[in-house]
């Protein structure tokens, strides 16, 4: 009633006790019997196994928690959207373009001069050729270039290309 046994006539060794329930956890238990039938429990450490801890004979196997077979669900927050990659992909270069305008002062001469030159330094000069213009020049089917194919030895028309 009071879930005591005893087991008798064991033979000399390592034995490890362990309660197996559905309802509750068990700390396995290690006994070792020595030939001599002396006893001594301790308790079961499968990752640090060189360490000891003695457990009190006659043994006395306490339960150490409930089984929790289903994991607990994970609640969702405004903060698991927003450090989402691809809403702060979104969101950060919006800000940027958004905010960033408010926080330079557009009316000082000086700030609006140095801006003006920093952006023609990314402009390219209008007066040197575009590579898309030279790329235009390069494939096209241009009258001067047919012109000059033609004054060759038994050439052809230039076909029109599209």
């Amino acid at each position: 009633t009071d879930g005591s046994f005893a087991v008798n006539d064991i033979p000399s060794g390592s034995y490890v006790v362990e309660v197996v329930t559905p309802t509750y956890r068990f700390e396995p238990v290690r006994v070792d019997i020595t030939s001599k039938g002396k006893m001594r429990a301790r308790l079961v450490n499968h990752i640090k196994t060189s360490e000891v801890i003695r457990q009190p004979y006659p043994l006395q196997i306490r339960a150490s928690g409930p089984h929790s077979y289903f994991m607990k669900r994970e609640t969702w927050g405004w903060t698991d959207f927003l450090m989402n990659p691809m809403v702060m992909m979104m969101v950060l270069p919006l800000l940027i373009i958004v905010l960033l305008p408010k926080v330079v002062n557009t009316n000082d001469p000086e700030m609006r001069k140095e801006m003006e030159q920093s952006m023609n330094m990314l402009n390219p000069n209008p007066e040197l050729p575009d590579v898309s213009e030279l790329m235009t020049k390069l494939f096209s089917g241009s009258k001067a270039s047919s012109k000059a194919g033609s004054s060759s030895k038994g050439s052809r028309p230039a076909a029109k290309r599209r």
